[in-house]
């Protein structure tokens, strides 16, 4: 854990003898001060007025710290401080789907059209529908969609775009055979969201995901967390700024949309994210499916979806999809992470297996996005996270 100052010595003394044993380098995490110093320089570089930092070491949370304003106004962000939680609410999909897969009321790799009392292109129209699943009926005619599975929807491989809305036509189509690949799509997620709301109660599914994932929040101690808006937020919640300083306000979504209508604070989250890494919640046979590669990526790039996968000599061979999150191998082992992003925020967690110890970074100020690579590496050492994938050069941008 991160330790006082007159425990340093002793830190750094075990930090040698670590690295002296271990064949795999072993980084020291630096103390609070400095921890607060980088912070406070990577702020004033990117001219982020907002952001959020949680370290967990040997699955628990170490650190916690919020730093700047939460709005306009000038009201301090505080670690209780509600923010936008952006697509790592598709982590917390992933793992809530998978406490269903120790209960036996789901199946990865089993069709997810074969939950459903009616074909699943049977259903799709009515706004009260379309505020939360997808237009199925659009899939008349590609017979693709018998095959699509959890594991499908939570490694971004069901051939969806990222949303059928985006789409120039506005009509969900699938653009790859299921499974073959990797393109980024919130589409999927939603889908085994409709899944488990709608599926057949004689299959043991037809559950609200809020109350699946309120039962989650409850038992980790999580009170300033959910999937839907609450009122309660609003005497402390953050807005944010775009890239080009302007604030913007925070949006109270309404809809319980898996893909990512989270709020959340800096204290909450760490408590998932330290719970993820430890295993807590979960068999280990599902945690294990959870962080192992799934399914390789072969693209440049994160975005634009449906990029061409590169030449075998160019891909990043250790660089694969989760379920919910990414994978890859460095340094100091395997790791896993994810991220979220909207034009005011700017979000991501990186966690090591070899030490259990992961970085949560929330920023209401999407410009901090620049400095989370280096802020990760001064806390963590070298991991070899795959930002380079994840950003390309937008990293910081609207």
């Amino acid at each position: 854990m991160l330790l006082s100052p007159p425990m340093k010595m002793t830190r750094r003394v075990l930090c040698l003898v670590l690295l002296l044993a271990s064949s795999v380098s072993v980084a020291c995490l630096p103390d609070a001060a400095a921890i607060d110093a980088r912070v406070r320089a990577a702020m004033a570089e990117t001219r982020a007025n907002g952001m959020a930092i949680a370290v967990i070491d040997d699955g628990r949370v170490a650190y916690v710290q919020a730093y700047g304003a939460r709005n306009a106004k000038g009201d301090p962000l505080q670690t209780d401080t509600v923010m936008y939680g952006a697509s790592i609410t598709k982590t917390v999909m992933a793992y809530t789907a998978l406490t269903l897969v120790d209960q036996g009321k789901l199946d990865l790799d089993a069709p997810l059209a074969g939950y459903l009392e009616r074909p699943l292109i049977a259903y799709g129209e009515g706004d009260a529908h379309l505020a939360k699943y997808g237009p199925y009926r659009d899939l008349a005619g590609d017979e693709r969609w018998r095959t699509l599975t959890a594991r499908m929807a939570l490694t971004h491989s069901t051939g969806f775009h990222n949303f059928w809305f985006i789409e120039p036509d506005r009509t969900l189509r699938i653009h790859f055979d299921p499974g073959s690949r990797y393109s980024y799509s919130g589409e999927g997620f939603s889908l085994l969201q409709f899944t488990i709301e709608q599926g057949a109660r004689t299959k043991g599914l037809g559950l609200d995901v809020k109350a699946l994932t309120d039962a989650i929040f409850a038992r980790l101690g999580m009170t300033r967390t959910s999937l839907q808006w609450r009122p309660d937020f609003r005497p402390n919640l953050a807005d944010g700024w775009n890239d080009k300083g302007e604030p913007l306000e925070h949006d109270e979504r309404s809809n319980v949309r898996v893909a990512g209508s989270m709020d959340t604070s800096i204290s909450d989250l760490a408590k998932f994210i330290a719970a993820l890494v430890r295993g807590d919640g979960l068999s280990p046979a599902a945690r294990a499916e959870m962080v192992k590669p799934s399914l390789h990526i072969g693209t440049a790039h994160q975005f634009p979806n449906f990029a061409p996968y590169l030449p075998k000599p160019e891909q990043r061979a250790d660089l694969a999809a989760g379920l919910g999150v990414i994978v890859f191998e460095g340094p100091q082992g395997r790791g896993f992470y994810k991220g979220g992003h909207d034009a005011q925020t700017a979000n991501s967690f990186v966690c090591l297996e070899r030490g259990r110890r992961c970085v949560l970074l929330l920023a209401n100020d999407v410009r901090a996005e620049a400095r989370f690579a280096d802020l990760v590496r001064f806390i963590l050492g070298d991991t070899g996270v795959p930002y380079d994938w994840e950003y390309a050069d937008r990293a910081g941008k609207s």
